[in-house]
């Protein structure tokens, strides 16, 4: 009989490895309607640890939170046709509703720039009002017709900001500002994680906007993972809701209005990042329980040495909890590596005979012995060190699969195992139809420096390309 902790390894086949992992580790399973998900407590948890960073971080930019409909008339939609026919095919609509046909359609929100927009144009009257910053934390639907877990479900849990702005100048910079005191902030010291932050190509874009700007990591298999987009809408939706404001001189003028969010997709990013063939490698930011005790046999003295030592760690503010798993130690630390929880501390008799126990990192399998009065110090020391060199590890990799070429042929060749960079004048117009015959996207636009450009029609520009998620 197969071993069930035992993982299909990275290099065989890693969407079959991502599987395992979700399943092995407790994060996910598939809903009872295809393409949704049920979230296990485990997985939830890890999500809490997320909401919970980037809400502060969103909280501290002066955006508030708020709740929206499920249900959006379909008329609302209809009112940005670019938006529309950007999310026509991933729409669930209700046609009939306590035994009735419906005299309008109701559309199942796949994001709420609509129905928000509906009431910005209420509850905007004067500049006075301006800026006005949403958000909420919400379920969406979007039918997907290739579902994989945390990564593309039917239905996902995500943030989603929604601003209005009396100029261009005041939405763009608020935008941009989100880009990188939330997201990017959150990404890298939070889930260890660098991403390449530019702006989306006109095709890439969200639908009805006039500027997108994306985080876009590096997973173990080469290939990119949108994080976090941020959008400026101009004023397509102030112009299609009407959301005008009386400015300082008394004459009416519409808003500008932005977008910008980020989901569960983050949940699959992080395994994917950081997982190896043992399974999940979760950073001590984000993980739920920092440190977990085992005792190597059930003995008294040494449950009690545990009892004391979670205490300890938890009284020095580290997530500390005591193993209660059932079965042989060794399983019982493989049933916690697959969760990956990033320090281990063994209590076994031995070490505990000279007053000390045994310190396991989950992401290098180093182990330590230290002595009983310095567990929780060296515990700290040990978590801030893992953390900084998951992110180096991560960088490391995604510099090392990083290739410049000159050509879109060449791009073509690159993509295959991580990204390419080369000049977008290169790949604007028929080098980007050619690329997505391949199944090769532009994953963002960067100014030669790295730094975020305004438009692609900046001079010089560089495009990442690479096969995504």
């Amino acid at each position: 009989m197969a071993d069930e902790s035992v993982l299909t390894p990275q290099s065989r086949d890693f969407p079959r490895w991502y599987q395992d992992v979700v399943a092995k580790a407790e994060m996910a399973d598939n809903g009872p309607v295809r393409g949704t998900m049920v979230i296990r407590p485990y997985g939830y948890a890890i999500w809490e640890r997320m909401q919970a960073a980037v809400d502060a971080r969103i909280k501290a930019t002066g955006a508030k939170n708020a709740y929206f409909p499920l249900f959006i008339p379909e008329s609302y939609l209809a009112r940005e046709a670019e938006h529309v026919e950007g999310f026509s095919p991933e729409l669930a609509v209700v046609t009939h509703a306590g035994g009735e046909q419906l005299a309008e359609p109701i559309v199942v929100r796949p994001t709420s720039e609509t129905v928000i927009g509906e009431f910005m144009a209420k509850w905007i009257q004067s500049y006075r009002d301006l800026p006005l910053l949403l958000n909420q934390w919400a379920n969406v639907v979007r039918w997907e017709l290739r579902p994989r877990l945390f990564l593309r479900s039917s239905e996902f849990l995500w943030q989603e900001g929604h601003t209005a702005h009396a100029s261009y100048d005041d939405a763009a910079a608020y935008a941009r500002r989100i880009h990188l005191e939330v997201y990017h902030d959150f990404l890298e010291k939070v889930l260890a994680l660098p991403c390449l932050l530019g702006i989306k190509p006109p095709s890439e874009r969200f639908a009805g906007a006039i500027n997108t700007t994306t985080a876009e990591a590096m997973m173990k298999d080469g290939k990119a993972l949108q994080m976090a987009t941020s959008h400026e809408l101009g004023q397509n939706f102030a112009r299609a809701f009407d959301i005008f404001f009386q400015n300082e001189a008394g004459q009416a003028e519409l808003a500008h209005t932005t977008s910008w969010g980020a989901s569960t997709r983050m949940v699959g990013g992080l395994i994917m990042a950081h997982g190896d063939d043992r399974g999940l490698v979760v950073p001590p930011e984000v993980a739920p329980v920092q440190v977990v005790v085992v005792t190597v046999r059930d003995a008294e003295d040494l449950s009690r040495v545990a009892h004391e030592l979670v205490g300890q760690l938890n009284a020095a503010d580290v997530r500390a909890e005591l193993d209660r798993g059932r079965g042989s130690f060794g399983r019982r630390v493989t049933d916690w590596e697959i969760k990956g929880l990033p320090l281990r501390v063994e209590v076994g008799p031995r070490d505990l005979a000279e007053g000390r126990v045994s310190l396991v990192r989950r992401d290098t399998a180093e182990k330590s012995s230290v002595a009983l009065n310095e567990v929780a110090t060296r515990a700290r020391e040990l978590l801030a060190e893992c953390q900084r060199d998951l992110y180096d590890a991560a960088l490391a990799r995604r510099e090392a699969k990083t290739a410049d070429v000159t050509s879109v042929a060449e791009a073509l060749d690159a993509a295959q195992e991580g990204f390419a960079r080369l000049a977008w004048d290169l790949v604007n117009g028929e080098g980007e139809a050619t690329l997505k015959k391949g199944a090769i996207t532009v994953r963002c636009l960067q100014r030669a420096d790295g730094t975020i450009p305004d438009s692609e029609t900046e001079p010089d520009l560089v495009a990442f390309v690479a096969k995504s998620y």
